[in-house]
């Protein structure tokens, strides 16, 4: 099975619970079914939990819905990536199938404080927050690319409530949303896992040089 959560492929293992209620063959039997059950898993590498309700008829599965998560994750986050960012990410990511227009909201939110905290941009709404980071020019050019299409693709201009408010439920352009969670995904690998990959090998070849009885590398500015 692969985690919805994190995407790792784990060999599943499942607990499991048989589902009654009052006047339990009248209700079963107005949903097609004559018993259900609760079946739960835990992942081994985020620790995360899956729930699914699991309904049978005449001894065959006829229904079989995941209740937990709602959705599953775009990509697996690396673990530096910040908690609240990443809280905020895969909610984003499993109400994407629900409702667009609140995944977008929670996007341009997460998108703003991400921006605010890593790149320091100075408080504005989200368009001039990314022009700043544009004039900055510190993201690789793809990226900058990227994030600079979502108020393109956003038609922020016909809709500044989106810039303004960013946390605002209002209309979403065809594959803006999605396309929000791309560059969060581009976003939190720059700032979160190169940085510490890059901080990883300094410690190394300080290491190194600190045998050698060598000065150590000057950390990078922030």
């Amino acid at each position: 099975m692969k985690c919805p959560h994190c995407l790792i492929d784990f060999h599943v293992f499942w607990q499991w619970a048989p589902l009654s209620w009052p006047n339990q063959h009248t209700r079963l039997k107005d949903v097609g079914a004559d018993r259900w059950h609760v079946q739960v898993t835990k992942c081994p590498t985020c620790d995360e939990s899956t729930i699914k309700l699991i309904a049978y008829l005449n001894e065959q599965v006829v229904r079989d819905i995941q209740v937990w998560p709602k959705g599953t994750a775009r990509a697996p986050l690396g673990k530096d990536v910040k908690d609240s960012f990443a809280s905020d990410y895969r909610e984003a990511c499993n109400v994407l199938a629900d409702s667009p227009r609140a995944s977008a909201a929670m996007s341009r939110y997460c998108l703003q404080r991400l921006l605010r905290e890593k790149a320091g941009v100075k408080h504005s709404d989200l368009s001039g927050e990314i022009d700043q980071v544009m004039v900055s020019k510190t993201l690789p050019s793809d990226l900058a690319e990227d994030l600079d299409a979502i108020r393109a693709i956003g038609n922020f201009a016909a809709h500044p409530i989106k810039s303004k408010n960013t946390g605002q439920i209002v209309d979403v352009e065809p594959g803006e949303a999605e396309h929000l969670l791309t560059v969060l995904e581009e976003l939190f690998d720059f700032y979160f896992v190169r940085t510490a990959e890059r901080a990883a090998k300094r410690a190394e070849i300080n290491k190194k040089l600190a045998d050698a009885g060598k000065p150590p590398l000057k950390a990078p500015p922030k």
